[in-house]
């Protein structure tokens, strides 16, 4: 039996063949378009984020790209972006429902994260680790579903420009902290938006105050995932904040893909965590 996890690219994960596909988003630049998969530059896509000056966007996969991913498998566990603030979970259960009118043998099952980013890693990763384990489907299904009720997403932002310019936060906050230059905190919200719970100066500041949050969520040395755009110094800090607490706690960082690198813009820390 062939079975898949599926992602869209805002999991800041790369394919691993035949076990993972990442479906990507398009992040256009003005006229230059960018495609969100393993193939690019993020050193260079972040440069052309920096001076870039004009209009900016970003486009969900469409639904033959869903499709294309669900092609050749029996059972697809998929993974998305918050549908509150994305077309991208739309997208994938309109693609579903196509696909499975002329593979009506297949089992397809998507999950609204509700978040992004590292929340979604988190995620990602326990669903492949039960389909190694060759875990029923109903069992994974099941599970999936109760694991997203046991992590969260924090995040803290340089800027909220990009999130503002595509309608995810009111033009008039991200302008008041830019004005101010605030550095914002925020979590994913139970809703699936973005929800900002402190703001302050300085990058120290606010990396105690990220800790003090985490701590209040009720964290306790579960699995951490924490992604960054350019700023692994800050990551670092986060990572040595944990571990002075929890020495073994399975936290590791990464880089952020495109998707987020856009959204979180550079300096931009996220964190998924089990609490």
């Amino acid at each position: 039996m062939s079975r898949v996890v599926i992602s869209d690219s805002s999991c800041d994960m790369h394919p691993i063949p035949g076990v993972l596909e990442i479906v990507p988003l398009i992040i256009s630049l003005g006229e230059k378009q960018y495609v969100d998969d393993e193939n690019l530059d993020i050193a260079a896509f972040l440069d052309a984020l920096r001076n870039h000056k004009g209009k900016s966007s970003t486009a969900c996969p469409n639904v033959q790209a869903w499709e294309n991913a669900f092609a050749g498998h029996e059972e697809c566990f998929v993974v998305t972006m918050t549908s509150n603030l994305s077309g991208t979970y739309n997208s994938a259960r309109v693609a579903r429902d196509e696909y499975l009118q002329e593979h009506p043998e297949c089992r397809i099952e998507i999950f609204d994260t509700l978040s992004t980013g590292p929340e979604m890693r988190l995620l990602a990763e326990r669903l492949l680790e039960w389909v190694k384990a060759e875990k029923p489907y109903a069992e994974i299904v099941a599970s999936g579903h109760d694991y997203l009720s046991t992590t969260r997403l924090f995040y803290t932002l340089m800027t909220l420009h990009n999130l503002a310019e595509n309608g995810r936060v009111p033009k008039l906050i991200a302008s008041a902290f830019d004005v101010l230059g605030m550095r914002v905190i925020a979590t994913a919200s139970k809703e699936g938006t973005v929800q900002s719970t402190a703001k302050c100066r300085g990058d120290r500041r606010a990396l105690e105050k990220l800790l003090d949050q985490i701590r209040a969520a009720g964290y306790h040395g579960g699995r951490m995932r924490i992604t960054h755009v350019d700023n692994l110094e800050g990551a670092e800090r986060i990572r040595a904040g944990i571990k002075a607490s929890w020495p073994d706690a399975d936290v590791q960082v990464f880089p952020c893909t495109g998707l987020c690198s856009y959204y979180a813009e550079p300096g931009g820390l996220l964190i998924g965590l089990e609490c």
